[in-house]
C-alpha cells in the first residue's frame, strides 16, 4: 500500500497566505488602540460616545473591543466603523478595571 501526500490547490495556498498577511497587518494597526465607533452607523449607536480598547483582531478581521461593560464586541477593523483616539484623551475616559479580564474582578452590582 502506497500513501501519497495530498497537496492543496496552489491558488488556495496563495489566498490563505495573503489572508494571513492581511490579518496580521490589521492586528498590528488596531491592537491596543483606543477607539470610538462611527455614530453614523445605526448598528453601532449603542456604543456612541463610549471609549473602547481593541483587545485583538480575530481571523474574520473584526476588532475585539472592550467597552468597559464586562463584554467584548467584534466590530469590523476599519475606519468606516471605528475612529482611533489619542491615548492621553482616552485614558481619562477609559477605566481598565471595568472589564471582565481581571484576575479577580470586582463584583458587579
Amino acid at each position: 500500500m502506497t500513501v501519497t501526500a495530498v497537496q492543496p490547490a496552489r491558488f488556495a495556498g496563495i489566498h490563505m497566505e495573503k489572508a494571513a498577511i492581511d490579518n496580521e497587518s490589521l492586528r498590528r494597526e488596531w491592537t491596543d488602540q483606543f477607539v470610538q465607533v462611527n455614530p453614523d452607523r445605526p448598528e453601532l449607536k449603542r456604543f456612541a460616545g463610549i471609549v473602547g480598547r481593541v483587545i485583538t483582531v480575530n481571523w474574520n478581521n473584526k476588532a475585539v473591543i472592550d467597552f468597559q461593560d464586562g463584554g467584548w464586541y467584534d466590530i469590523t477593523a476599519s475606519s468606516d466603523y471605528l475612529k482611533k483616539i489619542d491615548a492621553a484623551e482616552a485614558k481619562a475616559k477609559y477605566d481598565a478595571t471595568k472589564n471582565s479580564a481581571q484576575p479577580i474582578p470586582e463584583k458587579q452590582s
